[in-house]
């Protein structure tokens, strides 16, 4: 789900903020707590539960003012707070709060310190001769962490004062020293030096794959299994095999050895005192499987034989012939070898204890960094291994291990792309900060401040965004103060600018190819932002806009945007099918005023929303639907190409993925048509549904018209053809939108001879659900 997504209800006013997206979270967690017999979930749930009282708390206080950039009363935009789910802030710091394992030994030696003045104790340590100079020594080897941005300000602080900067380092500590008794402005150390730059990347730290690893449960449908032919199989067969000696010319109860019944009787008695230790495979209890009838049948017959009727021998006599005959007599050569194939099958150590022995190795490894070779943690367990966690020896890693260990591989973005790794934008908006922190920092001369650069860098990308209205703007990276210090250091230069530009070419062009169904979000467009940029360019990148809180009004960017559209499309089978006068685009005037400046209480629309509001057939008007602030926006994302034009224009894609167009194209179809014809019982899981195939097909089109006729007709027939093999009644329901298309390709307006314009936003029942109006 993207950040829009997850965009909570709100009045189109900053004070009235809807309590009720809250108060379902809120549900959701309580019924979460209510539900799971899991003590982790359980707990997972409490915690949540307590951020959302928070939320709710602060809402009916009024002390966080939900849609600032600045919510918290007496904290400055800069500092880092805790968002959760739909960008609320609970109020906390999380440069703040209880202190952390690290702080509490350096406490412990400086004198004694009142309850509540501990931070700014620690925070002054770190401005006396012996603090600055722990913090310079750190500097020079590179030898801290920063987990959150603030975390960098002492350092930076004792950087400037090293290099006899001291009118910097007294301003910027002069601007930190107010929330001295808050935040900690001081890193994490650590033995273990850091570089500043790579061209690789790993979806997470060998510390989080070791917790993954050591999370791993038991698998108990694989226990139940492993349970059935170790303890159960040779069971079954000892029952079986007592009463294949009551068979006398193919009739099983005919006669009675004189010590059977005693000989049943205490297998039985073995069964049930095995019951009592192994109760995961329900096989021995199911009335309807084999087990369960042998043994009652062997329990009448020790019993009683005279109360085994014909019918009970009857269907015994089935039961062992299809013993038999699947495996062979108790105790025969066929027998045995078939219940040894099944043991070999599940005598091997659980995936559970394989993890064990990948944890000891992962532990060998700092464990605030990938790996740049897993080389030895997938070979097999060796015979040390073996002897120490009690396993065979040669044992080979299993798949879903596996896996989990590539998590923490240093790779370059596309082979992790082609492992399998990256499977969405978002998780790649996750991976990037790793390599734009480096190229960031080039412009450093400096191998210190450019070390410390890149981990401030990485430290602001984890930060999540905060709700936001009246067009206001996320906190920049530069607007921390110790950031803007070093930024005055920062050279800028021709080789730094040519990098940049590649790496925005080469991630744009990777992302794009990697997932053309899907519009870029929001996390990603920050770090394409960071190389433009640092490229030197003005690419006007949007980010895709809440529904919920639209205010009716589009930044100066998105006219930027529409223009540079515009450029690219007039007269092309985009312009044709979503029917665009890009003349008139052209003519809308970029407004003055950025983002982040217009606080009107009341916002007037503005040319762009105008016209998109037209588009759309909605009114401009205040108390606007959701669905028709949606339809507005979708308006705008078509004029706009949300985003691929202005890549494809300014990163120069159009060269870069001219040989993938066609297959990007026939990707996105296909994958229409699969989540169309996807069973989706929740109306709002439809919803989305229809959003995103929507937005899957505006790019679809904007592919194509990148294209040659000669191509543009061979997708034709292809998509005709692949929509002919699915379901009749997805056939019915989406043969007008490829009429729609096939009009346009002839230059006919999308909507003649029945055909229609696939658009993912309406007022009323979409016609392409079942029930909707053709």
């Amino acid at each position: 789900m993207s950040e829009r997504d997850e965009q909570p209800p709100a009045e189109a006013k900053r004070t009235g903020v809807n309590p009720g997206y809250a108060m379902g979270q809120l549900a959701k967690a309580l019924m979460s707590i209510a539900e799971s017999a899991d003590p982790e979930v359980r707990e997972r749930a409490r915690a949540k539960v307590a951020r959302w009282e928070a939320v709710l708390t602060n809402m009916l206080t009024g002390s966080v003012e939900y849609g600032s950039r600045a919510p918290v009363q007496d904290v400055p935009p800069w500092a880092t707070l805790e968002v959760i789910t739909g960008g609320f802030a609970t109020g906390q710091l999380l440069a703040g709060g209880p202190l952390l394992e690290h702080e509490q030994p350096l406490l412990a030696r400086l004198p004694s310190v009142e309850p509540g003045a501990e931070r700014r104790v620690l925070n002054g340590y770190f401005l006396s001769d012996e603090g600055l100079q722990d913090l310079q020594d750190r500097l020079a080897k590179g030898r801290y962490e920063i987990n959150v941005p603030e975390e960098a300000a002492l350092l930076v602080a004792a950087w400037l004062a090293q290099r006899e900067h001291t009118n910097e380092a007294r301003d910027l500590i002069e601007s930190l020293a107010p929330y001295f008794e808050k935040l900690r402005f001081y890193p994490v150390p650590t033995d273990k030096s850091q570089s500043a730059s790579t061209s690789r990347a790993h979806l997470q730290t060998v510390g989080e794959t070791l917790h993954d690893l050591k999370a791993m449960r038991k698998n108990l449908r694989v226990l139940a299994q492993k349970e059935a032919v170790e303890i159960w199989a040779p069971l079954y067969d000892r029952m079986v095999e007592l009463l294949a000696e009551t068979v006398v010319n193919d009739t099983p109860c005919a006669r009675f050895p004189s010590d059977w019944a005693t000989r049943a009787s205490l297998l039985l008695q073995r069964y049930s005192e095995l019951r009592n230790n192994h109760r995961l495979c329900s096989k021995p209890e199911r009335p309807k499987y084999h087990f369960a009838q042998v043994r009652e049948l062997l329990r009448r017959a020790a019993e009683d034989s005279r109360s085994v009727t014909s019918k009970d021998i009857a269907r015994l006599r089935t039961i062992l012939q299809r013993y038999v005959t699947k495996r062979g007599a108790p105790g025969s050569a066929q027998c045995v070898a078939a219940r040894q194939r099944q043991l070999n099958d599940v005598t091997g150590p659980t995936h559970q204890q394989i993890a064990t022995v990948v944890s000891a190795r992962l532990q060998q490894h700092p464990t605030s960094e990938g790996l740049d070779s897993i080389d030895g943690l997938i070979r097999p367990i060796a015979e040390a291994e073996a002897a120490t966690f009690d396993m065979p020896a040669g044992t080979a890693i299993p798949e879903s291990i596996l896996h989990k260990i590539e998590r923490c591989l240093n790779q370059t973005i596309d082979e992790l792309i082609e492992r399998g790794l990256v499977s969405s934008g978002e998780t790649l908006a996750r991976l990037l900060p790793q390599i734009t922190s480096g190229l960031r920092a080039r412009g450093f001369s400096d191998p210190a401040l450019r070390t410390l650069y890149a981990a401030t860098y990485r430290a602001f990308r984890r930060r999540r965004s905060l709700l936001l209205l009246n067009l206001e703007s996320q906190v920049r990276l530069n607007e921390l103060p110790w950031v803007a210090a070093m930024e005055r250091f920062r050279i800028v230069n021709g080789d730094e600018r040519a990098v940049a530009r590649q790496a925005l070419e080469e991630v744009s062009a990777i992302t794009i190819s990697a997932f053309p169904h899907v519009i870029l979000p929001n996390k990603l467009l920050q770090e394409l932002r960071a190389l433009i940029k640092g490229a030197g360019r003005d690419t006007p990148l949007v980010d895709e806009l809440a529904a919920d809180i639209f205010m009716g009004q589009f930044s100066g960017k998105f006219v930027k945007a529409a223009h540079i559209a515009a450029w690219l499309l007039e007269g092309s089978l985009y312009a044709t099918y979503f029917d665009i006068d890009y003349q008139q685009v052209l003519s809308i005037r970029v407004p003055q005023s950025e983002e982040g400046q217009r606080r009107d209480k009341k916002p007037q629309p503005d040319e762009l929303a105008e016209l998109c509001a037209s588009r759309a057939g909605v009114q401009t008007k205040a108390g606007r639907s959701t669905a028709e602030n949606g339809m507005i926006i979708e308006q705008q994302q078509i004029l706009t190409t949300q985003n691929l034009a202005p890549l494809f224009v300014d990163a120069d894609l159009n060269a870069r993925l001219r040989n993938q167009l066609w297959d990007m194209a026939d990707r996105c179809f296909r994958w229409i048509c699969q989540r169309h014809q996807m069973k989706l019982d929740d109306p709002h899981s439809r919803l989305l549904m229809l959003k995103n195939t929507a937005y899957a097909w505006r790019q679809m089109i904007f592919y194509l018209s990148l294209q040659d006729r000669g191509d543009v007709a061979k997708f034709l027939a292809s998509a005709d053809a692949h929509l002919r093999e699915q379901s009749e009644g997805f056939q019915q329901r989406f043969a007008p939108v490829l009429r729609g298309l096939a009009n346009a390709v002839q230059g006919k307006p999308a909507t003649d001879d029945g055909g229609r314009r696939f658009l993912g936003w309406s007022n009323v029942h979409h016609w392409l659900l079942p029930g909707g109006s053709p």
